[in-house]
């Protein structure tokens, strides 16, 4: 009980300690060097790549730096698919040590927006997670230790996760491509970039349309009831 008890512990600081230490080091992280320091990986670069998103998350880097950052180095489609999967990743990780870490205690003290995220996803389960994610009502890196402290399945919580966050991704990947293709001179990028911007302006607006829905009587309401 003690060995597990101190364990538990060592854990948690362990990862305190590399959040505080991402979060002092925050100034240094950029898109160019990351760049620069990837370059150096030839083909095992998307290997690391993912894992340093994945890690990145965890200790609460800015996702929007991974994911421009892989606009610019993969391309759209590969870039896409290795932001998600490295924001999925370390989504699941989180959820993982809040979930074996943290525990009942915890969630059963919690409160503020941790209540209101388990509460929501008693009410709805992963319909609930999928709509934080399409729409970043809560801070991303914070809720994927928040969905930690609820009881929905794991797998539940991944995959709702990695269908939700896939248009973001795909916004913040295109711009990312968009912004390194108009630096190089390519004039057709600002078109890419415009329809970034017009995807995050429609994930943006999509709280107006459950609003609306509710007043409605349907959308997550009316699947409470179902």
């Amino acid at each position: 009980m003690n060995k597990a008890f101190f364990l538990r512990l060592l854990v948690l600081a362990l990862v305190a300690g590399a959040i505080a230490l991402a979060a002092l080091n925050r100034d240094k992280l950029n898109p160019e060097a990351l760049d620069a320091w990837l370059s150096g990986f030839g083909l095992w670069a998307p290997v690391i790549y993912v894992g340093l998103y994945a890690l990145g998350t965890v200790v609460f880097a800015p996702g929007s730096l991974f994911a421009l950052a892989g606009g610019a180095m993969f391309g759209p489609v590969p870039g896409t698919f290795l932001n998600l999967l490295g924001a999925t990743i370390g989504a699941s990780i989180a959820f993982l040590i809040a979930r074996y870490l943290a525990g009942d205690r915890v969630a059963q003290k919690a409160g503020g927006s941790v209540k209101r995220m388990i509460t929501g996803v008693e009410n709805e389960g992963w319909r609930f997670v999928a709509f934080v994610r399409l729409v970043p009502v809560f801070p991303f890196n914070f809720s994927n230790y928040a969905f930690g402290l609820t009881r929905i399945p794991f797998i539940s919580y991944a995959l709702a996760s990695f269908i939700s966050m896939a248009p973001g991704a795909l916004a913040y990947t295109w711009l990312g491509y968009a912004g390194r293709e108009a630096l190089g001179g390519n004039g057709a990028a600002i078109r890419y970039g415009l329809l970034a911007i017009g995807l995050l302006a429609a994930i943006a607006y999509v709280p107006r349309v459950i609003k609306r829905m509710r007043r409605s009587g349907s959308g997550l309401d009316s699947l409470r009831q179902s």
